[in-house]
């Protein structure tokens, strides 16, 4: 392409984003010698003390040095608000800043999978290769493997508070739980982390840097991908900048796009991959039209209630009192105990918004602590977190380029509380918020609702707009270039993660998912990431 430099070296593979899902890839193919893997990675390196202490998400999210601070537009449905939206600017992606909880979703999620034809997505397809990824502290067992690279851990603290919240979920009939992964996340117990004594263990700690010494493996960081290179509709590279030069890769195989559920789209949007009107409406030549590339985006939005208490520790006492910081930087730095370990939610309960649900719909993140936002700085008053989802919400948005300049963010529109079931939703999961509460086990702690305000009624209509008022993402978009069978108009990439209609391109990341999992996304996107390697080594194998 005139303008841009030949990048030295040939390449089998071309892996674009080095985030939960670019890391595994990379990983997986670089394994045969005989192969030559690029990554390309557009933001930088893991090199910041915060991304590697677990309680540096406060730091790193809504920070430009490794978040790319997206925002969404304005949200009807939150009451005009828009909303910040994390993702990842270094290697690892989001897995280098989001909250380390180790979820795989309910079975039922990859059988509906297998249901809207989907071959090789079902639970007992998917399982296997989520146990066979572990390095899990339980060791081997029905569930869990030990060896693989994605190291799970138990928390290393416990809060009083929240071992009474848990008290109070057993009294209102939730069951407890000791592991949320084993296909039935229903229950009430603390969250599994991505850690490894201590420190963060991103998609890049466990699955890139191990294997960059392999000769036949290159990583281009702080390296921008404009879009594809196309001759026809083979995809045969890619076009990037760095440091103020264009460049030019080549791929002898397939180009990967391993970018996210925005960067991705991004990439597929200016490389005339996408909505025909919206391409042409922009200036950008139509390569292939899709429909479906940026729609179906989907999130899980959380409730964050605040409840103030008495006569209890919590986080926030500790982050405004110097002398019990600089202890619990010395407990850190000894022991790597203490509240620095933290991720960002340690009590999880999975629950039913109302007793016609067939399985769990909502997640709660319970957490030591409260603020007005990420970023930030704690409330002075002790107080807790009390976030409750939708796991499967039915409102659809969308991401969309505003113009074929790569520096020009993206249009991102989730649509939340978009139908009538999310909004009932929404209303049911502040109330049974409320009432768990108000269980006798809390009472000794005298919980008062600060957010939204004991003086919410509990009308329907006032209940959704409280919901809107004080819902927020918790990162989790997916779905925006999904995966569907022949004939389906809006799937971007068929089971085998292949886009329809174009040689040679891939997408392999979280936005191949044709509906959102049942609790947090980054295990779940780890685990696509191995199965779309394995499509493209089988596909080279086999030559097709």
């Amino acid at each position: 392409m005139a303008g841009a430099e030949r990048l030295d070296g040939r390449y089998d593979y071309i892996v674009v984003g080095a985030g939960s899902a670019g890391c595994v890839v990379a990983n997986r193919l670089s394994a045969d010698p005989s192969k030559r893997v690029l990554i390309i990675e557009a933001g930088g390196r893991d090199d910041w003390i915060w991304l590697h202490v677990p309680v540096g998400y406060l730091f790193a999210i809504g920070n430009p040095r490794s978040d790319w601070m997206f925002r969404t537009e304005a949200e009807e449905g939150l009451n005009g608000r828009s909303l910040a939206y994390p993702r990842g600017k270094v290697i690892g992606g989001s897995s280098a800043i989001n909250a380390m909880i180790s979820m795989r979703g309910q079975r039922e999620d990859y059988d509906h999978w297998r249901q809207l034809g989907l071959p090789g997505w079902s639970a007992e397809d998917v399982f296997p290769l989520f146990r066979r990824l572990d390095d899990h502290f339980l060791g081997d067992t029905e569930h869990h493997g030990s060896g693989g690279e994605w190291r799970v851990e138990a928390p290393r603290l416990r809060w009083d508070v929240l071992d009474t919240v848990r008290a109070a979920a057993i009294e209102m009939g939730i069951p407890a739980s000791q592991d949320f992964n084993t296909g039935n996340n229903e229950g009430v117990g603390y969250f599994h982390v991505n850690q490894k004594r201590g420190l963060r263990w991103s998609s890049a700690r466990g699955f890139l840097k191990p294997v960059l010494k392999r000769p036949n493996l290159r990583l281009v960081t702080e390296a921008q991908v404009d879009r594809l290179v196309f001759d026809g509709l083979l995809a045969k590279g890619v076009r990037f900048r760095r440091g103020g030069r264009w460049f030019e890769a080549t791929a002898e195989g397939e180009v990967i796009l391993s970018s996210g559920a925005i960067g991705s789209i991004e990439i597929l949007q200016r490389s005339g991959v996408g909505p025909a009107d919206l391409l042409r409406s922009l200036g950008v030549p139509v390569a292939a039209a899709h429909a479906g590339v940026g729609e179906n985006l989907q999130d899980h939005l959380q409730q964050r209630m605040i409840y103030t208490v008495r006569g209890v520790k919590t986080l926030n006492e500790t982050y405004h009192s110097l002398p019990r910081r600089a202890l619990m930087g010395l407990g850190y730095a000894l022991f790597r105990r203490g509240p620095l370990t933290m991720a960002p939610s340690q009590l999880g309960i999975f629950t039913r918004s109302d007793a016609a649900q067939e399985r769990p719909n909502l997640q709660f993140h319970v957490q030591p602590l409260s603020l007005d936002s990420f970023g930030e700085p704690l409330h002075r008053f002790p107080a807790i977190t009390v976030s409750a989802c939708n796991l499967r919400p039915t409102s659809r948005g969308h991401v969309r380029i505003r113009s074929a300049d790569l520096h020009d963010k993206p249009s991102i529109k989730p649509n939340y509380l978009a139908t009538e079931e999310d909004r009932r939703i929404a209303a049911d999961a502040i109330r049974v918020t409320r009432r768990l509460m108000q269980q006798p086990a809390l009472a000794r702690y005298s919980p008062a609702e600060h957010v939204p305000g004991a003086g919410i009624g509990d009308d329907t209509d006032e209940l959704v707009r409280a919901a809107g008022d004080i819902g927020t993402t918790i990162f989790h978009p997916v779905g925006t270039a999904r995966m569907g069978r022949a004939g389906d108009a809006g799937a971007v990439v068929d089971e085998r993660l292949r886009v329809r209609g174009v040689d040679r391109l891939r997408v392999i990341d979280a936005s191949v998912m044709p509906t959102i999992t049942s609790g947090n996304t980054n295990t779940p996107t780890i685990m696509i990431a191995e199965r779309g390697s394995g499509f493209v080594i089988e596909d080279a194998r086999n030559g097709t």
